[in-house]
């Protein structure tokens, strides 16, 4: 059987992602202001964020000011498996992502960067995020720049020595690729669907977390469309 029909079967199979057990959501953690301050030239930029569901990862990033545009899509594989009935199967290497446009004049990739170890993914946390499991959602960095690259450098050495965590930071850098979008159903998905029972118990409280912990850089309308 050919490979993409073995995928397509397997996929068949696969619980559907974002729809693990309902238990209760991480614990925000406090992550330090950046050292190494982002020195960004004007104009939009864009970064690439992997932390498990995409629906909580752009879900916060679309209430971050700043940002313009928020993606949610597949990074790390191939064009003919970037799909999501195919990448749930955990047999392709993508990770579930959001590419984000925003602007270094209000929010810059540091501050992103912060908000990303705070509140939308758990660092120490290997082929995993809450209650999903598998490579797809792994977390990972994504820069698209030289210059993002050597912030999120400096960060992931910084906050191995804040000892926040008790495990290891397991998060990596990876070479950015080329990003797919997912289905057009994926796109705003908390903004269409409120009352989920995974967006509730997962998702909602990353946003009220960055509400409290980051007011300069809260937005109360939720950024839709890319």
């Amino acid at each position: 059987m050919h490979k993409l029909a073995v995928m397509l079967a397997a996929g068949s199979l696969a619980l559907s992602a974002c729809a693990g057990p309902a238990t209760a959501a991480e614990e925000p953690v406090d992550a330090p202001a950046a050292a190494r301050i982002a020195k960004e030239k004007p104009g939009l930029k864009t970064a690439v964020f992997a932390g498990g569901c995409f629906w909580g990862v752009e879900g916060v990033f679309s209430h971050v000011k700043g940002v313009t545009g928020a993606v949610s899509g597949f990074h790390g594989g191939t064009k003919e498996s970037a799909k999501y009935d195919i990448v749930v199967t955990g047999m392709t290497d993508h990770a579930e992502s959001v590419k984000i446009t925003y602007d270094p004049s209000v929010v810059r990739y540091d501050e992103l960067l912060r908000i990303f170890f705070s509140v939308v993914a758990d660092p120490t946390l290997k082929n995993r995020q809450g209650p999903d499991v598998g490579a797809h959602y792994r977390s990972a960095i994504v820069p698209t720049n030289a210059e993002q690259a050597a912030v999120a450098k400096a960060y992931l050495a910084q906050l191995g020595k804040s000892q926040l965590w008790s495990k290891p930071i397991v998060t990596r850098i990876e070479s950015y690729k080329t990003f797919y979008p997912a289905e057009g159903h994926h796109q705003d998905f908390m903004l269409k669907n409120p009352k989920h029972g995974y967006i509730v118990r997962w998702d909602a409280p990353k946003v009220a977390a960055l509400k409290q912990m980051f007011p300069q850089h809260y937005r109360a309308s939720f950024l839709k469309g890319a």
